[in-house]
């Protein structure tokens, strides 16, 4: 029979086999033991960045994941187990900075407000001429959108709600400042010869926001985000030559 040499001692093939599987499981468990503990220590550092964050900050998180549940599901199905589930803290530790749910929208509106009415300001103090300040705004407000394309679900799901409500009302203000100004934009336009004196511009401007809002459905039918400023520089001419109608 043939005998192989360990330390220590003289071993048949058949305890060779065993001691070195003994040998292997002890391996592949100290291994493991390793990663688990890495894997703790990975998680336990994420836990404490997570802690380092301020009340701010996590407010901000939490109107970010509204915001993302919106591109997926209706706005009125967004739970609050499934925005915990979103930020990554427990239900609990949710409502340690909003006392409730509508506060949660209520800082969602207030972030869509400050950050969309930025964009527009922005947008309308570009200068040149009006139909210039014009295109812009319009690229400028689909841009937005398209970063985040859970704003306008939002903003029009609350303007289809059948009763009034506090959040319908304040989009209703926000869309109709930015429709007075628009007119506003457009009259310029029609003052400079750029657009025919015979123009509508309260309907132009319903048309406008309207466009706005066609690219967002067709974004929400195909996930296209990616490409909705492309598809908003294809429509704005299609857009003037329709404000400019059929000349004589």
């Amino acid at each position: 029979m043939v005998r192989e040499r360990f330390p220590g001692h003289i071993r048949t093939p058949i305890y060779t086999n065993l001691y070195l599987l003994n040998t292997c499981h002890k391996i592949v468990t100290s291994y493991l033991l390793v990663k688990r503990r890495m894997a703790k220590t990975v998680i336990y550092q994420a836990a404490e960045k997570r802690k380092r964050l301020s009340a701010h900050e996590r407010r901000l998180e939490v109107v970010a994941a509204v915001l993302e549940l919106a591109r997926e599901s209706s706005p009125e199905g967004i739970t609050t187990q499934a925005i915990a589930d979103r930020v990554g803290v427990t239900h609990g530790a949710l409502f340690k900075h909003f006392p409730d749910k509508e506060a949660m929208w209520t800082a969602v509106f207030d972030w869509v407000q400050e950050q969309l009415g930025a964009v527009i300001d922005n947008a309308f103090s570009v200068g040149g001429d009006p139909l210039t300040v014009l295109k812009h705004v319009f690229l400028e407000h689909v841009g937005f959108v398209s970063r985040h394309p859970g704003v306008p679900r939002i903003l029009f799901h609350e303007l289809q709600r059948p009763t009034d409500s506090v959040f319908h009302e304040r989009v209703r203000r926000m869309v109709g400042g930015y429709r007075q100004r628009l007119c506003k934009l457009l009259a310029e336009a029609k003052r400079a010869r750029q657009l025919p004196t015979t123009l509508d511009e309260e309907a132009a401007a319903v048309l406008f926001i309207g466009t706005v809002q066609g690219l967002v459905v067709q974004s929400t039918l195909f996930r296209g985000e990616a490409g909705m400023l492309a598809a908003a520089k294809r429509l704005f001419p299609l857009l003037l030559y329709g404000f400019r109608g059929i000349q004589s």
